[in-house]
């Protein structure tokens, strides 16, 4: 099974690549290629960025700074990235549009579902900023939203992993992988941490599948979406 759409989401971690926190633009090349790799046969790609790297509005929220204001300074912090790779994505030759669900109209699109459309149907990738919009949501719960609202036929969770396991693989040597399970075992099981439960939950009751896999190795975009047995399959 090929999929034909897909929604790939990214930390912002990820994009910092041998840095500590920014963009590490020799990283985006390389993420640049993959894609192009992955979309050469027609695959149609959204991608959502997280923020991560800069700023974490849950994270600072509290000491004088509301929630509300948090979140949005994690959404801009989505667009840096989004703004970043989108330049990175072009200079390698890779059509890309920068479409953001915050006010930004003076760098990036505004997201609108049609707008989205045209540009996939002409070739391009997406790449969506600013998470749904609203404080008090993820970029996790925005991917899949987004997915959901253009058609996309699965989510692939971009990690450092290489899937999920029964417990955390960095602390323990017998960790065991997983290569499938389902979203109301995601859901229940309190160790298995690869999504918020908003974002589980919506993908539960609409049925989305997500691969859980490892972004960073070569090929792994590929595999995952031509349906390899790549991480694992939530679903």
């Amino acid at each position: 099974m090929s999929y034909k759409r897909v929604l790939l989401k990214l930390s912002g971690e990820q994009l910092s690549g041998k840095y500590d926190s920014g963009i590490d633009p020799i990283f985006g090349s390389w993420l640049a290629n993959e894609i192009k790799k992955a979309s050469a046969d027609g695959t149609e790609i959204v991608i959502m960025v997280g923020g991560g790297n800069f700023i974490r509005g849950a994270q600072i929220a509290g000491h004088g700074i509301a929630r509300v204001t948090a979140d949005h300074m994690g959404m801009l912090a989505t667009m840096i990235n989004a703004l970043a790779l989108t330049d990175i994505f072009e200079a390698n030759s890779l059509q890309t549009r920068c479409l953001s669900n915050i006010f930004a109209e003076q760098v990036a699109e505004k997201f609108i579902h049609r707008l989205a459309n045209k540009h996939i149907d002409n070739g391009r990738v997406i790449i969506v900023a600013g998470g749904t919009g609203r404080p008090y949501l993820t970029t996790d719960t925005a991917a899949i939203e987004i997915a959901l609202e253009l058609s996309c036929e699965v989510v692939l969770k971009a990690t450092k992993v290489d899937g999920v396991y029964d417990k955390d693989p960095a602390h323990h040597n017998d960790a065991k992988k997983i290569p499938k399970l389902t979203h109301q075992e995601a859901l229940e099981q309190e160790n298995i941490k690869v999504m918020d439960q908003a974002a589980l939950g919506l993908a539960l009751e609409h049925k989305m599948p997500i691969i859980i896999f490892d972004s960073m190795t070569e090929g792994n975009i590929v595999s995952a979406i031509k349906g390899e047995k790549v991480g694992t399959l939530i679903g």
